[in-house]
C-alpha cells in the first residue's frame, strides 16, 4: 500500500457516519407493528421490505432522484411491498414507513474512529473533502449535527452543483479546489460504483469501506485497491 497521499475524498452516508443496519431496523419496526402484520410474520416483512429497498436503491435511474426525496421514496417501496401482499393497507405502510424513518434518525451516528481518523490524517497534512450525493437540506444537516465542516478544506454536496457521483466531474471538481492530481489521491466510500469503479477509472486509488462487515458481493466485478472496515484502519 503506499504511503498517506496528497488528499483524500471522503464519502459522507454509510461511510462517516451510520443510520444502523437497514435489515435490522426494518425487523425492529416490523416487530412493533407484530400485531397487525397477520398473516405474515415480522420477519417476513422485513425480508421483503429489505430486498425491495436493495433493488430500489440499486437502480441507478431511481436512485438518481428519489435520493432528494427519500422520505417519500421510502413510503413508495413500502407501499408497493404492502398492495404486492393483497393483505397489508397502504395505512399501515404509511405508519410502518414513518416509524423506520424515525428511528433510522435517531440511531444516525458517527462510525467509530471517524472524527479521530479524519484529525489525525488532517494534523498530517492530508488535504480532505467530503463528497456527498443528496439534496442540500438534509446532507447539510447531517454536516452539522456532527460538526464535520471544520475538519474538512472542501465539503462538496450534490445538490449544491450540477453533479453528482458517479460523473468523473465529481471527482474532478473536488481534486481542483484542493489542488491534487488523481496519482495523488484516494477515495474512500460504501458504494462500489460511485466510490471505486467510477475513481479508479481516474486513477485514483480507491478504498472500499466495509462498514458492516459483509465482505464483497459474490457477483462483483469491481476490485478496490485496498477494503477496510474500520475508518482508523486507513491510519496503519
Amino acid at each position: 500500500m503506499p504511503d498517506l497521499p496528497r488528499a483524500i475524498l471522503f464519502d459522507l452516508d454509510d461511510t462517516l457516519i451510520v443510520a444502523g443496519d437497514r435489515p435490522l431496523v426494518l425487523l425492529e419496526v416490523a416487530r412493533e407493528f407484530a400485531g397487525e402484520l397477520a398473516p405474515f410474520t415480522p420477519e417476513e416483512v422485513a425480508d421483503r421490505l429489505e430486498a425491495a429497498l436493495a433493488a430500489f436503491w440499486s437502480d441507478p435511474e431511481r436512485h438518481k432522484t428519489a435520493r432528494f426525496g427519500i422520505p417519500a421514496a421510502r413510503l413508495q417501496v413500502f407501499s408497493e411491498v404492502f398492495a404486492a401482499t393483497g393483505a397489508l393497507t397502504a395505512g399501515l405502510a404509511e405508519r410502518l414507513a414513518a416509524r423506520f424513518t424515525v428511528l433510522r434518525d435517531e440511531l444516525t451516528d458517527l462510525f467509530p474512529g471517524a472524527v479521530e481518523t479524519i484529525e489525525t490524517l488532517k494534523r498530517q497534512g492530508v488535504r480532505l473533502a467530503l463528497v456527498t450525493n443528496g439534496g442540500t437540506v438534509i446532507q447539510r444537516s447531517k454536516i452539522e449535527r456532527f460538526a464535520l465542516a471544520p475538519l474538512f478544506d472542501h465539503i462538496q454536496i450534490e445538490g449544491e452543483h450540477a453533479f453528482g457521483k458517479p460523473d468523473e466531474r465529481s471527482y474532478r471538481h473536488a481534486m481542483a479546489v484542493l489542488g491534487v492530481e488523481p496519482g495523488e489521491t484516494w477515495m474512500v466510500g460504501d458504494n462500489l460504483e460511485w466510490e471505486v469503479a467510477a475513481p479508479q477509472k481516474l486513477g485514483i486509488f480507491a478504498i472500499w469501506f466495509d462498514g458492516f462487515g459483509r465482505g464483497l458481493p459474490k457477483d462483483s466485478v469491481i476490485t478496490p485497491n485496498r477494503i477496510i472496515r474500520t475508518l482508523p484502519e486507513l491510519l496503519d
